[in-house]
């Protein structure tokens, strides 16, 4: 029995404990280069209004569709678009109190820290780059250390995620685990009318809240 015990000791000690404040939840919202990242605005508000801590983290593409800073002001955290971010913030030993409203989170500690990672919206691209394990920039070296789930809301042209590559690496992430809401038809950006349209901002947070929930009450 005293062998049990302190193998079960070892074993949590193990673990890195994020300490978060009670029943807050932290969601991960990654956006990338779709015309659709706009709508990853009312997204954040939502999930913060929801009482959830959010920090986004962007692809380079998708700050040429939203600014950081609007995403910033409306999750309340700093964003975080590339590894620089995290080397021209990085401190040794404890942070200062004037320091903290600009500290961005390195990616690991943002991997540790989720509840959830939540893409949307999700371009083809970083569903090729999550079903081969790429890492070349923060979103992707997230989901490839998060332990966390994770749920995509697909954005493209709609011939774009009907392709058999798509298809594949949709399929590929699903039996991983990886959840998806969308995409819906509609009239899309690019001029084309079918399915590639990000689902509904609403109903993505409903998933995600949902995805929380149903978290809590496995450990329960």
């Amino acid at each position: 029995m005293a062998t049990n015990s302190k193998r079960a000791r070892e074993k949590t000690s193990a673990r890195k404990v994020v300490r978060i404040r009670p029943g807050t939840k932290s969601v991960v919202l990654g956006v990338t280069g779709s015309i659709a990242a706009y709508k990853s605005a009312e997204l954040a508000s939502l999930l913060v209004k929801q009482g959830h801590e959010v920090f986004v983290v962007m692809t380079q593409d998708a700050t040429e569709f939203i600014s950081p800073l609007t995403l910033q002001t409306l999750s309340k955290n700093p964003v975080t678009t590339s590894f620089f971010d995290e080397k021209e913030n990085w401190r040794p030993g404890h942070i200062e109190l004037a320091d903290r409203a600009n500290w961005r989170h390195g990616h690991i500690e943002l991997a540790d820290r989720a509840n959830l990672l939540l893409i949307a919206p999700a371009t083809a691209h970083i569903i090729a780059e999550l079903s081969h394990g790429l890492a070349a920039h923060p979103l992707a070296a997230i989901a490839l250390a998060t332990r966390a789930p994770i749920l995509l809301a697909p954005a493209m042209n709609g011939k774009m995620w009907q392709h058999p590559a798509t298809i594949e690496n949709v399929e590929k992430l699903k039996a991983r685990g990886v959840e998806f809401i969308g995409p819906e038809e509609g009239m899309l950006a690019c001029g084309y009318e079918g399915l590639g349209r990000l689902w509904k901002v609403d109903d993505i947070a409903f998933r995600a809240e949902f995805l929380l929930a149903r978290q809590d009450n496995l450990i329960a």
